[in-house]
């Protein structure tokens, strides 16, 4: 099969998004779980809830997707950020990558931070982020 021609995928900020494009994105990425079949509801939030959300599209398709939290004035968080397996390593995640940045940076914050999965740093880094010394990641057990 040919790959197609990604010349014509643009990302652009979101105030909303079809559930059903963000459900196969979140399945495709393999974050889709049976919490998720339980409680389809955030599909709902997600987009609006974000500080900012991107989404990429190739012909009118969403085919990947990021966000970011954030206060909008000092700090955020970037996550979420997946492409359809079929368009990954074209180029797109960094599209949305730079576009989360962009726009947090225009909203005046300098403090961005992510965990990305393992083996995702040399992506990550080649967009500028590095590794925290000295700190360590929590999560609040359940």
């Amino acid at each position: 099969m040919d790959e197609p021609d990604l010349s014509g995928i643009c990302c652009r900020f979101l105030q909303a998004a079809d559930t059903m494009d963000l459900m196969a994105l979140y399945k495709d990425a393999g974050w889709w779980d049976t919490a998720c079949e339980r409680h389809p509801e955030f599909l709902f939030r997600v987009v609006p809830d974000s500080a900012l959300f991107v989404g990429a599209f190739y012909q009118k398709k969403m085919i990947g997707m990021g966000r970011a939290l954030s206060d909008l004035v000092s700090d955020a968080y970037i996550q979420d950020v997946v492409v359809l397996r079929m368009f990954r390593g074209r180029g797109v995640g960094r599209q949305i990558i730079q576009t989360l940045i962009a726009g947090l940076k225009k909203n005046g914050v300098d403090w961005i931070g992510l965990i990305g999965e393992p083996g995702t740093g040399r992506f990550y880094e080649s967009l500028g982020f590095r590794p925290m010394t000295g700190h360590i990641p929590y999560r609040l057990k359940d």
